[in-house]
């Protein structure tokens, strides 16, 4: 038996496993992944995470895709792991805990966390890429990850599967592929965004690194300033903080609500071929 946490994090949803002591044993790692996220047969969620030991900090993070691949960051993922660690135990209400991306600083308040977020990089303004015989305008920037942002009307209403999709697999973000969002501004303090998730391969309810990105750019453009709200398919909202700097932003921070869904524990008829 894997005992487990089921999270969401505004409609992002993750299992979270304690391996501080490495006792799991799965073997494939990434096959293990992919059986117990898919939906119907198995648990299913967006991403799964590993909370580990770290010498330096609270702890230790794996997180993983859905389909198997190891990320960098994921926000919303964060914010379910800083809540689940101090559920555990493992850390306190503010604390900080060591990613690839680096290290990322949390504080949980009830059923809220907010994170602070590694400064942005490889911002890119007004380019242009074709899809379809289209030119799209986009704006690119690494919030922990990469994010594609394209300003659309009315987000609610656009293919954001299909274009996503494309902007995802487009030979000018190889070979890493990006993540991509589909934004609107409602006023200067207000976004709606939709996100296509490398990885999941799909749209998600929400993404927290990708309504940050579509925030910098925003403010980048002079469409909103500090702090905004951003409102996503899942219907919850996020809070995105930030300064402005000469060449970019710092102090980052994501807010919202993370709720534990279920604990239990995964047998291994969830996740082994019989």
């Amino acid at each position: 038996m894997i005992e487990f946490y089921k999270m969401s994090g505004s409609g992002n949803d993750f299992i979270l496993i304690d391996n501080r002591d490495g006792s799991l044993d799965v073997g494939d790692v990434v096959a293990f992944v992919k059986k117990v996220c898919e939906r119907k047969v198995s648990v299913g969620a967006d991403g799964l995470i590993l909370v580990e030991r770290s010498d330096k900090v609270a702890f230790r993070w794996r997180f993983f895709n859905a389909d198997g691949s190891e990320v960098e960051m994921c926000g919303n993922g964060g914010r379910c792991a800083a809540r689940f660690a101090f559920l555990k135990g493992i850390a306190g209400e503010k604390a900080s805990f060591e990613t690839v991306a680096g290290i990322i600083d949390a504080e949980v308040r009830g059923t809220v966390v907010k994170l602070r977020l590694t400064d942005p990089r490889d911002l890119v303004m007004d380019d242009q890429i074709r899809i379809k015989k289209e030119t799209l305008f986009v704006h690119s920037i690494n919030t922990g990850v990469p994010h594609v942002v394209h300003f659309v009307r009315d987000p609610d209403d656009f293919a954001v599967f299909d274009t996503g999709r494309a902007i995802r697999y487009h030979e000018h973000y190889q070979p890493a592929g990006t993540n991509a969002n589909f934004v609107a501004v409602d006023d200067q303090h207000t976004l709606r965004v939709r996100t296509y998730e490398r990885g999941v391969e799909d749209e998600t309810l929400a993404c927290g690194t990708g309504s940050v990105a579509a925030v910098l750019i925003a403010a980048k453009k002079g469409f909103v300033d500090s702090p905004v709200d951003v409102r996503v398919k899942s219907g919850e909202r996020l809070t995105i903080h930030f300064e402005r700097t000469k060449d970019g932003f710092t102090n980052v921070y994501l807010e919202g609500k993370v709720k534990v869904v279920y604990q239990g524990s995964l047998w291994d008829e969830a996740w082994k071929d019989r």
